[in-house]
């Protein structure tokens, strides 16, 4: 017997911004896709008309939630500024995230934050301890309520049009395929007995959860994995979180697991619980775009920038640190935007679930995760930097690299560690390969990190000694080195810093000395150099926001 269809989602109210349905329809679908569509795929799987779809992606290309390569659209980093900005705004990862992280070094096991999200849960804090089998779930990720420890916990506070609302999803969707995060269930599941089994099952749990103030997922995920989870309640006794002790069968029996986590588990939330009785934090500026960048905007892009979806999309930033709860007014002035646009904008976002209102005041959803948040929370640097180093190569005519600085022993010393090598087009070409290394003095990038790091560099060598030299690295901001590891090799590198200004690469460009100069190579390069690597630290602060940036 087939499944039942969803039912139809409710028609659009009328102050509803079509352009900004459209446009995220797009980012859903190519958040489906998994980060990368080719357009024709978008245009079928949106149902939109194909010059539609067009202007959707340069606009969003535009505010750089979407780059193009080639035929295909990918989700780019800057798009995670929008989770960013939930997360901020529920300040749960900021004041709970340290406790979970202690509490995860405590036991030796991963720990989870998950938020209700509808029928399901969805994550906003991972603490994961890397071993053989470890949890492999990204911020954002969904799961239905009846998969995890977490849910039971949060549909201990359903209402009876909850409860139909997760079996009716329950009915059109038993092999959960709308929840790519999860394996899917096997046909005996699916079947009309073990859906009912299932529903008998979870409402038990959801009875049990109740009454102990805690909750067990006994390999309910997939075979061998196990947690223990209990809620976070805010002063008012409401949950908003729970608290998972992720494990596995081969270090605990499903059955001991809460006796060998509770007692710390419980501490720790008792702790978030304090931790949430503090006065909110002062309201924080944003780094959205305001108001003169969407009409430069407008005037480069002329009609393939549709200005609405830009406007949409700044509303959803209006929240963050300390602005949990906004009026009307207070994101308007947040977005820079027309009081009246705002509203509209809020309207259409709360008729999609990625906003909700309650007493005049309007808050973000964790729905806003759904938007490539999970998708790109596996990001590395050099994943990151690549397509601002592939510019960079085609702008200057010259290979570019990016390194970052290792021990290579007490005896050699620092040595630099190429991460991410992109060749010049030509028929001569530096040629870099990811993993090879070289002593750190020798290098213009080793240069950049040993000046940008503490101490005062005394492995550097040079004419003028190493205090001198790595001075003057870190006065000039930038290294240029000749006949780097071979001769006749120029380098020229700048630092990479993070969102908390540590340098954490060095960015570089090589080049044959006989091109020409030193001088006339610092003029040539250096401005671009310089403006890639602000370019790489603009995403790398707003990926690193809420995710570790790591490298390969």
């Amino acid at each position: 017997m087939p499944s039942p269809a969803r039912p139809a989602p409710p028609a659009p109210p009328p102050e509803a911004v079509a352009p900004l349905i459209r446009a995220l329809a797009v980012l859903r679908a190519l958040t489906a896709a998994g980060g990368r569509a080719a357009v024709s795929d978008l245009v079928r799987t949106t149902g939109l008309a194909r010059a539609t779809v067009d202007r959707l992606l340069s606009t969003l290309g535009r505010l750089d939630y979407v780059r193009a390569e080639g035929r295909e659209a990918v989700l780019a980093p800057a798009l995670l500024e929008l989770g960013n900005a939930y997360l901020a705004a529920t300040g749960l990862p900021d004041r709970l995230g340290p406790l979970a992280d202690r509490l995860a070094d405590a036991l030796d096991e991963s720990v989870s934050l998950a938020v209700p999200d509808g029928d399901g849960m969805r994550f906003v804090h991972q603490a994961t301890r890397r071993r053989a089998v470890s949890l492999a779930f990204g911020i954002g990720d969904l799961l239905p309520a009846e998969r995890g420890a977490p849910g039971a916990l949060f549909a201990a506070d359903w209402a009876p049009a909850d409860w139909q609302r997760w079996r009716a999803r329950r009915a059109a969707d038993p092999a959960d395929a709308g929840f790519p995060a999860v394996p899917r269930r096997g046909p005996a599941d699916a079947a009309p007995a073990g859906a009912r089994q299932l529903a008998a099952d979870f409402t038990a749990r959801v009875t049990a959860a109740r009454t102990a103030g805690w909750s067990l997922d006994d390999q309910l995920i997939e075979p061998g994995l196990i947690a223990v989870a209990v809620p976070v309640r805010d002063p008012a006794g409401r949950t908003v979180c729970a608290v998972s002790v992720v494990s596995h069968t081969s270090r605990h029996p499903a059955a001991a697991l809460p006796d060998a986590v509770l007692p710390r588990l419980r501490a720790t939330v008792g702790a978030m619980e304090r931790a949430l009785t503090a006065p909110a934090p002062a309201a924080v500026a944003d780094d959205g775009r305001p108001a003169a960048w969407r009409e430069a905007a407008k005037r480069q892009l002329g009609p393939g920038f549709v200005e609405s979806v830009a406007r949409g999309l700044a509303v959803l930033t209006a929240f963050g640190t300390g602005r949990a709860a906004l009026t009307l007014s207070a994101v308007a002035e947040a977005a820079g935007l027309p009081r009246a646009t705002a509203r509209r904008a809020l309207i259409t976002l709360a008729h999609l679930g990625y906003a909700t209102a309650d007493g005049g005041r309007f808050r973000p959803t964790p729905k806003v995760l759904e938007l490539g948040f999970a998708r790109l929370s596996g990001l590395t640097l050099p994943a990151l930097a690549r397509p601002h180093l592939t510019a960079l190569a085609e702008r200057v005519g010259a290979s570019a690299s990016l390194a970052v600085l290792s021990a290579d022993g007490a005896d050699a010393g620092p040595a630099v560690q190429y991460v991410l090598g992109v060749p010049a087009a030509g028929i001569m070409r530096v040629t870099i390969s990811p993993g090879s290394r070289a002593p750190a003095p020798a290098t213009a990038a080793g240069r950049v990190l040993l000046a940008a790091g503490p101490g005062d560099g005394r492995t550097a060598s040079g004419p003028a000694g190493p205090r001198a030299l790595l001075d003057g690295v870190r006065a000039d901001g930038h290294a240029l080195v000749d006949d780097e590891r071979e001769a006749g090799l120029r380098s020229v590198a700048v630092p990479v810093r993070d969102g908390a200004g540590r340098a954490v690469a060095a960015l570089g460009v090589s080049v044959h000395v006989a091109d020409r100069a030193p001088a006339a190579t610092r003029a040539a390069v250096l401005p671009a150099l310089r403006a890639t690597a602000a370019a790489v630290e603009a995403d790398l602060r707003v990926a690193g926001r809420y995710l570790p940036v790591p490298l390969p």
